[in-house]
Formats: structure tokens, sequence, C-alpha cells
């Protein structure tokens, strides 16, 4: 592994750093904003709009479709200094992490005309609709159905409900994965749409969370009608359309946020433990805090290794899974520990305050939901035991089965 930035690599950082500081100022109150506060979903846009002018909005992709032309490497290092003026909003990572990147590998030329561009410049904002109430993380168990208008137009006509469809009460456009032949194996019978969200027949109904965030929905569709030219990717074929946004999926949630280890130290440096001394003296906190720096080394460690095979042109593989699973317990671990060593003070912290305290509050909250977004663990560890452990196939019993076959629940 090479930690250090090429010649090249090396510039680039000094040109994002200096850009940065000349348009983005500093807000480190923003360490863990609310993904729900659309209250900033104007600067959002606007900042989109001023990195989308040079270059910087998608650096990975083809400047044809507005993006910056650049290296994986150049998109991980501007990340990186951009973290560092609270400048990451999250309206537009779904849309251009997962969604647009699917419509790029899918659309005709016309429709990648109409989307992409503008979603680089964040004046469309997307969502991926999935996840259903009797699916979990099995996105193949879709029974959001879409079957032809009787009216020879070619339409399609969408019915069913999504859930968990993070942004949907903010975005413009999203793509859906809908069941369009039972008599088929699960993964077989599958088709993917883009939609606009706000067609007849839409429904968005915000899920409100124990965090007091509001940024899950409920999606229901009722005789949603879609043009064939919606469609992504062949009838039936809806599932390959869907891996290529799970893997993107996976990697764009594969890290933390909000305050590690180290401001726990400095927490616990600052309030009174057993005795009247330090709480960081207590030896059981003093145990745990070893344990969250080893993993916090093992995932540092692991990323320099993405970055490597980033920079030698190769792609990480399925062991970007452990990032995540290991980030998101860690995340949940520490906001707890953070609030018991608190005492009461741990539970009367204004929502709405940046401050450190309402920042481990809120990762304990939210590490509930990071656990089981993109991927619940369950999902994640069986994906490392096939595909980096190599050990055998999980049991599928509804492999060769028509969908209309199997049993709800299985």
């Amino acid at each position: 592994m090479d930690f250090n930035d090429s010649p090249a690599e090396a510039e680039f950082r000094t040109n994002a750093r200096a850009w940065l500081d000349v348009n983005a100022g500093r807000d480190k109150e923003r360490k863990a904003p609310r993904v729900d506060d659309t209250s900033l979903l104007g600067e959002g846009k606007v900042w989109q709009a001023k990195k989308a002018e040079v270059g910087y909005a998608c650096i990975t992709w083809p400047k044809e479709w507005g993006g910056g032309g650049g290296t994986p490497m150049e998109q991980v290092i501007f990340n990186e200094e951009e973290a560092k003026h609270g400048r990451g909003y999250g309206f537009f990572a779904i849309g251009l992490g997962m969604c647009v990147p699917t419509v790029m590998a899918f659309a005709d030329n016309a429709t990648k005309q109409r989307f992409v561009p503008a979603a680089v410049r964040g004046e469309e904002i997307w969502c991926q609709l999935f996840s259903e109430p009797s699916a979990g993380s099995d996105a193949a168990a879709s029974r959001t159905r879409a079957m032809r208008a009787g009216d020879g137009s070619g339409d399609w006509i969408l019915d069913g409900q999504k859930v968990w469809t993070s942004g949907a009460h903010y975005s413009d456009f999203g793509i859906v994965l809908v069941r369009t032949d039972p008599d088929v194996p699960k993964h077989s019978g599958l088709t993917m749409f883009w939609v606009d969200m706000k067609s007849p027949g839409v429904d968005i109904r915000p899920i409100h969370q124990a965090s007091g965030e509001s940024d899950f929905n409920e999606v229901y569709f009722t005789d949603v009608r879609v043009r064939d030219s919606q469609r992504l990717g062949e009838v039936g074929k809806g599932w390959n359309v869907a891996l290529v946004t799970l893997m993107n999926e996976r990697l764009a949630v594969g890290g933390g946020m909000g305050p590690n280890w180290s401001e726990l130290l400095a927490l616990a440096q600052g309030i009174p433990g057993v005795g009247g001394s330090s709480a960081a003296e207590d030896g059981g906190f003093r145990e745990r805090l070893a344990d969250w720096y080893v993993s916090a080394e093992g995932l540092r460690l692991t990323r320099y290794r993405a970055m490597t095979a980033l920079s030698r042109g190769d792609t990480p593989g399925p062991e970007s899974a452990i990032g995540k699973i290991v980030s998101a317990r860690q995340m949940q671990e520490i906001g707890e520990e953070a609030m018991n060593r608190l005492d009461q003070y741990g539970i009367v912290g204004d929502e709405h305050e940046r401050h450190l305290i309402s920042a481990f509050q809120h990762n304990w909250f939210w590490g509930t939901a990071l656990r089981i977004a993109g991927g619940t663990d369950e999902i994640l560890k069986n994906i490392i035991a096939e595909r980096v452990l190599g050990l055998p196939l999980d049991i599928r019993i509804d492999r060769d089965v028509a969908f209309k076959d199997i049993p709800r629940g299985v």
C-alpha cells in the first residue's frame, strides 16, 4: 500500500484546498447534520451548482455529462478536503451515488441528456425505490407490480408500496424496481423504471423516527402510469440493473460519520467518573475505548487499501462491506457510551444543537438506521462469507420457484 499522494494527486489536493478555502468557508457545527433538514436544501443546491461549475461536483464522471473527467482518487481527495469545511450535504448522495449512475448505464441518450447534467448541478434530486414491507433487504422479493396498460399505448401501470425510501419527500425523480412477471423465479421477473415523483398516484408519507428526523418514507403507487421509454434495461432483466445500483450503494454508505473514539475520550476527560475522578480513568471505559481505537485503525488501513486499489485503476471488491458493518456498529456503541457517561445530561440536549453532545445523541439513534440501510448487517456478512472468505453459498429454497408460488415471508 502507498499512503502518500502521487505528485499529480498532491497537486490536485493543493488546488482543491485553495478553491475550498475561497469558496466553502468552515462550519464545524455540521459534523453530524440532520439528514432531513430541508431548510438547508436551497443552500445545498447552490453549493452543488458551484462545484459543478469547476468540475468538482462529480469528479469521475465524463465532462460531456457535467462531470470533472477525473480519477477515483481525486474524488476521494476532494471528499476528504470538503469534509473539513462541513459542506457535506446529504441531499444528492443517493441520486448521484446510485440512481443517476444507473440511468447513465441503461437509459437512452436523450434520457441521459435530459437528466444527468441537471442532477450534477443539483437542480433535480433522485431517490431509490427498492425496499418493501414484506421484502426487507431482499430487494428481489419486490411485490410492487407493473402491468401493461390495456389501451395499446405500450405504457405501464404501477401499483404497490415501497418503504424506507430516503429523501422521497424532497426528490423530483426516482428509480423503482417492480414485478412484471410473477410466473418466473423472483430474480427473473423484475423490471426497472425511472418515475416522476410528482406523478398522479404517487403518495409519499414520511416516517417519524426515534431521533426526531423523518428522512425515510413510505411511498404508495396507485395506478401510476409510466411510459415504456421510462424503462431502464430489458423487461424482466431488472435484477441485473438493480445490481449496478446496489454495488454503488454499498460503496456510498461504507463510511461512518460524527464523533469518534477520540472525541469520546475528550468528552470523558471533562466529566466525573467513579469516585469523582475523570471518567476517562475508569477501567471499563478504557478497555472499550481501546477496542474502538483498534477497530478504527483497522478501518483506516482498509480504507487505505481501497484507495490504493483506486489509484492503480482497480475497483475495490466486496471487502468494502466490512467498512459499513464495523463503522455503523461502532457509531452506535460510541453514541451509547457517551450518553451513559453523561448520565442525566445525555438526554436533555437540544436536538437542534450542533454541538458535540447532540452529535453523540444523533449517532446513537442513526446507528440503528445505518445498520439496516444499504443492506443489513446479516446481508453484508453473507456477502463477506461467500465472496471474501469463499464459504459455501447460503441455502436458497426459492431459487427455482415461480414468484407467485413463494409464500409470503420466505
